[in-house]
């Protein structure tokens, strides 16, 4: 479909004449609207795995734990939740407020939202944060990549046939589509991708004063740190496991592991193993193997590789015709090279020796630079990790462990600086789509003359001491 921005705008403007009626405002139907999206996306599942098949190379086992279960689950969470978490708060107004004494806190919702999706998750990161917005009982407008193009028709189907355009609407087209959706006014926008559009994204919602949520990957990466006490077979295991995922496009994956250089070179040689028993000596040719998402990513990848062919102990070969690269190792690299110093968002796995002893260097090093996604720490100093844990700056993370923080309910998914703004998932995501708008209950009996004038004589003074007597 051809799209203007005349054409966005007369959707914008029937979402927000939806919107007005009030019809989103019932928790029922919001949650009936919730467990509609549910059986949709169980109804749709072998089209969304063959969709994910064609875009990225997904096996049905990876399109399912990563895409589908964590839709459903996410919105589970909400149906459970959403009624507790919309009802409005109760607060005692305060002696200042006599004889006001009741004050409520409305959960309200923004209005018409803007979701833009990414490429590397396409229906986890376009429902879940549909199902945010739509528990905060609000409309949506939907831009997804045009990358993941056999998702997005998908997609486009699948929200045609449950909701009604004035609800919500899907549109697709490249970044020249997306400005015209930008160019609207919305009340909120939520936009998942990379930092250099996310300031693109801040900058339009400005010119409209619009509130906006970002999640991106993070300029210069996210950090695995292995000290020398770490169970080097153990995080070997996960961290290949984790960088096979989806090729390595994913937000929060391993940009560069820092090892302790007392056991750099074993932990090499437990990551080789790892990645073989798990994915074979030629991942490039295997069917289950993700592939990068375009031949253009392939060509980054693969030139990258190039540039430090002479440290590379694992890998560095690709299947073109098919956009498969093998997970690649790079050993030694410096902590000051360049490739640590950007998001990857591909299967080469830089591994920076350091000294153990001076591992709060590293991490002063990984501070001083922009604020990662995610942070992964593998250690037996459990004193130590819970101390850098509690002193970086960065979106979440694990203590000897990749990713699954992302799956714990009742818990923020969020980035800060460089890797995002705002928050979502669960009671998170209705926050984030929501407003507190304060309340105090008004009485027209027992009103004292407190506040009003006169301020001057034997009134004033009175009323000055009573002030100073109530903020004691």
């Amino acid at each position: 479909m051809d799209y203007s921005v005349e054409a966005i705008g007369a959707i914008v403007s029937r979402q927000r004449d939806y919107f007005l009626s009030g019809k989103t405002l019932d928790i029922n139907w919001r949650l009936a609207q919730l467990r509609r999206l549910k059986e949709g996306v169980k109804a749709y599942e072998k089209e969304f795995e063959a969709a994910l098949k064609h875009d990225l190379g997904r096996s049905e086992v990876e399109a399912y734990l990563c895409d589908i279960l964590p839709t459903i689950t996410e919105i589970d969470e909400t149906l459970q939740g959403l009624r507790r978490w919309a009802r409005p708060e109760c607060h005692y107004s305060g002696l200042m407020c006599f004889p006001s004494v009741v004050t409520k806190v409305y959960k309200m919702p923004y209005g018409v939202t803007l979701i833009i999706s990414p490429f590397n998750f396409p229906i986890l990161l376009t429902l879940g944060v549909l199902t945010a917005s739509l528990a905060g009982g609000n409309t949506a407008v939907i831009k997804t990549s045009s990358k993941s193009a056999a998702c997005t028709a998908v997609l486009k189907r699948f929200v045609a046939e449950l909701f009604p355009p004035e609800y919500v609407t899907l549109i697709d087209g490249g970044h020249d589509v997306a400005d015209m959706c930008l160019a609207q006014r919305f009340d909120k926008i939520f936009y998942t991708g990379s930092p250099a559009v996310g300031k693109h994204v801040l900058a339009a919602a400005a010119q409209h004063l619009t509130p906006v949520a970002l999640e991106l990957g993070g300029e210069t990466g996210n950090w695995c740190v292995v000290r020398k006490d770490a169970d080097l077979k153990d995080a070997a295991r996960k961290v290949a496991f984790f960088k096979l995922c989806n090729a390595g496009q994913i937000c929060i994956n391993i940009n560069q592991v820092a090892v302790a250089e007392e056991v750099a070179d074993e932990f090499v040689e437990e990551l080789k193993k790892a990645f073989t028993n798990q994915i074979g000596t030629a991942p490039q040719l295997e069917e289950s193997y993700p592939k990068l998402i375009t031949q253009s990513a392939f060509d980054r990848c693969a030139a990258m590789a190039e540039l430090y062919r002479n440290r590379i102990v694992m890998g560095g070969v690709g299947d073109r015709v098919h956009s498969r690269y093998a997970p690649t190792l790079l050993y030694p690299i410096g902590i000051d090279d360049p490739i640590v110093q950007q998001e990857l968002f591909c299967p080469l796995l830089p591994i920076v020796p350091f000294k153990d002893a001076e591992v709060d260097r590293l991490m002063a090093t990984i501070a001083e630079r922009e604020h990662p996604l995610a942070l992964y720490l593998f250690t037996r100093n459990r004193r130590w990790a819970r101390r850098v844990m509690s002193s970086q700056q960065y979106g979440g993370g694990c203590i000897n462990e990749v990713c699954v923080h992302l799956m714990v309910k009742g818990v923020p998914f969020n980035g800060t600086g460089h890797s995002g703004m705002g928050a979502y998932h669960g009671v998170w995501g209705f926050r984030e789509f929501t407003h507190p708008s304060t309340v105090l209950m008004g009485s027209t009996r027992f009103n004292l003359p407190l506040r009003e004038h006169p301020y001057t004589g034997k009134a004033g003074k009175l009323k000055l001491k009573i002030l100073k007597m109530l903020s004691r």
